[in-house]
């Protein structure tokens, strides 16, 4: 595909996840207990996420009919060379309580390749966008992973996967607790990974995570020159994978510390 085309590609979706941002609002919850359907271990289905799916969707297929579509509520539901993945909220306990700290994600991939994202955090105001070769923006601005190279001056966020053993998440905590890092928690995986891009944190580890969660933030990750576990290997496509995200500074390091993926 050629840069004119993909870049057409993106500009849509940043538009088109702008305002499917814009409806998540209208939709969230006010403050307190999750107002939302409990689909599994803290795993929550809202009004929104339905709405916006199907807003993308509809939107996508008009634009771009030949590209397929896939998303995490509703599965693939065209098929197409390119095919644009969507989590319509990403971070939904966070989202379902009323917070701020959740996007809408948008990504375009080809086969096991990852050739454009966007994401949209409406309640921040912030945009993500990238497209190979383009480069990495938030809001407009380029960003890049940070210059961090010791773990002891590091900021990781450690997501937590019900797939996955509490034991691997607390060999990976401690691992990197005991390099000296500090760390925290967002609730939103993409978020979480585009932080990484934007040099906001130095890492981003989760021992499972699906592809909806990552299709937009591994372009925005790699194109802000963050070091990048190969998610798409294996059956990362179907069944999710671990996810590792680093400032290149720190990756080996970090690596060696947590004996990522730790199961």
């Amino acid at each position: 595909m050629s840069d004119a085309a993909l870049q057409r590609r993106l500009e849509a979706a940043t538009a088109l996840a702008t305002e499917a941002g814009a409806l998540a609002l209208r939709l969230r919850p006010p403050p307190g207990a999750p107002a939302a359907t409990w689909k599994g271990t803290q795993d929550w289905l809202t009004e929104a996420d339905g709405a916006v799916e199907a807003f993308l969707s509809e939107r996508l297929a008009v634009l771009f009919p030949e590209d397929g579509f896939q998303g995490e509520e509703t599965g693939k539901g065209r098929s197409g060379t390119l095919r644009w993945v969507v989590d319509p909220i990403d971070g939904t306990s966070n989202y379902a309580r009323g917070s701020a700290r959740f996007c809408v994600s948008l990504g375009l991939i080809e086969g096991r390749t990852s050739l454009a994202g966007v994401l949209v955090a409406p309640a921040l105001g912030e945009t993500f966008a990238a497209r190979r070769g383009g480069g990495a923006t938030l809001n407009g601005v380029a960003i890049r992973a940070a210059e961090t190279t010791q773990l002891s001056r590091a900021m990781v966020e450690c997501g937590w996967s019900h797939r996955r053993s509490n034991d691997g998440f607390y060999r990976i905590v401690q691992g990197a607790m005991g390099a000296g890092a500090a760390l925290r928690a967002g609730g939103s995986g993409a978020l979480g990974l585009a932080d990484v891009a934007a040099g906001r944190i130095d890492a981003y580890l989760e021992l499972h995570i699906n592809l909806w969660d990552v299709a937009a933030a591994i372009s925005i990750l790699t194109e802000a020159g963050a070091e990048v576990s190969p998610f798409m290997e294996g059956d990362g496509l179907n069944s999710g994978n671990p996810i590792f995200a680093a400032a290149p500074g720190i990756a080996a390091a970090l690596r060696e510390a947590t004996g990522f993926p730790a199961s």
